[in-house]
């Protein structure tokens, strides 16, 4: 069974697979949404579920550094709740606070990309971070 890891923003989900084992976590690609719009790319979610043969779903939870729950979080847990209507797949969630810090340095000092292009990959690199904690703690 393979595990799919999302990163929701208001605008992108960056979705992350992991292999058949539950050893590694892959980043795939970033979704454009439109939370305003209720627009959440649920079809190419569906579609790359399908593909991908995804048993459970890990969704990063941006909490406070001081451990409290802000908007973010209530809109991480909504996106939650539309996979488990609408797939009925399990869902859990992942703390994420630093994630896209991590991620951020990762892709300044390693990958040496300029401001955009990260912003093209940051969400993505994100989700893969997000399932690769959850992998690491659960399998």
């Amino acid at each position: 069974m393979r595990v799919m890891g999302l990163d929701v923003g208001s605008k992108t989900v960056g979705v992350a697979i992991s292999d058949p084992l539950g050893f590694t976590a892959q980043g795939l690609e970033i979704i454009a949404i439109n939370e305003a719009k209720k627009e959440f790319g649920l079809e190419r979610l569906e579609t790359l579920m399908n593909d991908y043969q995804v048993g459970k779903c890990v969704i990063g939870l941006p909490k406070n550094m001081n451990n409290t729950e802000g908007p973010r979080v209530e809109a991480s847990k909504a996106y939650g709740q539309l996979i488990v209507e609408k797939f009925g797949l399990p869902v859990e969630y992942q703390d994420e606070r630093l994630t896209t810090v991590a991620a951020n340095r990762m892709l300044v000092e390693q990958a040496d990309l300029s401001r955009s292009k990260r912003k093209k990959v940051i969400d993505k690199l994100a989700a893969q971070l997000i399932l690769q904690n959850y992998l690491d703690r659960n399998f």
